[in-house]
């Protein structure tokens, strides 16, 4: 009769068992950030842009970005 031993699960292997619920809950409330940060910053008018020394320009490269970037 011979043993064999099992192999150590990778590192790969070993996260991929893991619950990934609370990465999950992270990256969404990360989203649910950058959308309600936006909506801010669309609401801003010129002179509140300039005091925050962004320009119109940057304010619509961010404002056109999905929320999950």
């Amino acid at each position: 009769m011979e043993r064999t031993l099992s192999p150590t699960p990778s590192l790969a292997e070993r996260s991929a068992s893991r619950p990934r619920l609370p990465q999950l809950l992270v990256t969404l409330a990360l989203w649910a950030q950058r959308a309600r940060t936006r909506r801010q910053l669309a609401m801003l008018d010129e002179h509140q842009l300039a005091d925050v020394g962004i320009s119109h320009g940057e304010r619509q490269a961010e404002l056109d970005k999905p929320f999950w970037r």
